[in-house]
Parts: C-alpha cells; sequence; structure tokens
C-alpha cells in the first residue's frame, strides 16, 4: 500500500509542477530544457513503476473490498473503456474527436479511473482510481486556466478513423493481453 500511495505521489506531483508553468520554472530554474525533461520522466516513470509494484503488493495482501459493485456494470465498464481507448489514440492525432474533446487524454484517464470504479470495490483499485480521476481533473482545471490551445478540426476525417481503428486495436491488446497477463485480472469471461 505504501509503496503505490508513495508512487501516485510521485507521479501527480511531477504533473502538476510541470501543468502550473510558473511554478515548475521557479522550481527547475537553472536546468536545461533537456535535463528537466530528463528528470520529468525519470520521476514519472518511478512513479510508475512503485504505483504498478505496490498495486500488485496491495491486492496480494488481500483484498479488502470497500463496495461490491453489481454485475451488470462490468459491462459498463467494458464499454467505457473502449471509449477511454478510443479517446487515448485521438489526442495523438490530428481528428474531429480531438478538437470535440479538447483534451482528450485527460478524458480518456477520467473514464478510465470511471469504468475502474464502477467495476471494482476493492480498496486498492478504488484508491488508485479516485487519486488519478482527482489528478486529470485537477490537470484540466489548470489546463482551462492557463489558457491551453485548444486543438482545432481538421478538414479530413481520416484522423478520426485512425483514432476509432487504434482504440478499438489498443482496448483488444488491453482487454485480452494486458488485464489477464501483466495485471493478472481477466476482464472477459
Amino acid at each position: 500500500m505504501i509503496l503505490m500511495l508513495v508512487g501516485l505521489a510521485l507521479f501527480v506531483a511531477i504533473h502538476v509542477v510541470a501543468a502550473r508553468r510558473k511554478a515548475g520554472a521557479a522550481a527547475f530554474a537553472g536546468m536545461g530544457t533537456t535535463t528537466y525533461r530528463t528528470l520529468h520522466a525519470v520521476v514519472a516513470v518511478a512513479g510508475l513503476a512503485l504505483i504498478a509494484y505496490g498495486f500488485g503488493q496491495w491486492r496480494a495482501e488481500g483484498p479488502l473490498q470497500l463496495y461490491i459493485p453489481p454485475v451488470g456494470l462490468r459491462h459498463l465498464a467494458l464499454l467505457l473503456m473502449l471509449v477511454a481507448c478510443i479517446a487515448a489514440i485521438a489526442a495523438l492525432v490530428p481528428s474531429h474527436i480531438k478538437a470535440w474533446l479538447k483534451f482528450p487524454f485527460l478524458v480518456a484517464i477520467k473514464i478510465w479511473a470511471l469504468a475502474h470504479l464502477l467495476a471494482n470495490g476493492d480498496a486498492a483499485t478504488v484508491t488508485l482510481a479516485v487519486v488519478i480521476l482527482g489528478w486529470a481533473v485537477a490537470l484540466r482545471i489548470l489546463a482551462k486556466r492557463r489558457g491551453a490551445p485548444l486543438p482545432v478540426a481538421p478538414a479530413g476525417w481520416s484522423g478520426d478513423l485512425v483514432a476509432v481503428v487504434g482504440g478499438v486495436v489498443l482496448y483488444a491488446v488491453l482487454t485480452f493481453w494486458f488485464h489477464p497477463y501483466i495485471v493478472g485480472v481477466p476482464v472477459m469471461g
């Protein structure tokens, strides 16, 4: 549990500092751009590693159930995860989806968190999802406050096709490979 919480603190802190441009600039003044980006990447990856390892340890200790979600919510969570995967890929390509969602990767993260809260009631998952959801909401608020540029819809629709097809492929990889073999929890069956 402690490792996951430390990982979450590192991961969230480095991203919030980066999102608060003035605070980030003051905190890392004197570092070159490459050094700053390297430090950011190292701290973020270390945070993710601690989150993953700590999450696994926490679940291995025996799940503390905070609530038992209705079985039907698993189906809704699966559908939401498909939408989250499409939004995540839309963040990478110019598309109407990207323009409509404004910050598609943050939308994907919020949907991911909601889907996991709907399908799971164990303390480890709830803690992880609530912190990540709060982080994504905070980043969206900070982006709006600083007037982050919004994406513009392109003339064609090929980016939307890439987002949908890529999202379906990502969903399949997460559902049939990553979740059962890496996370250790099959989501189908």
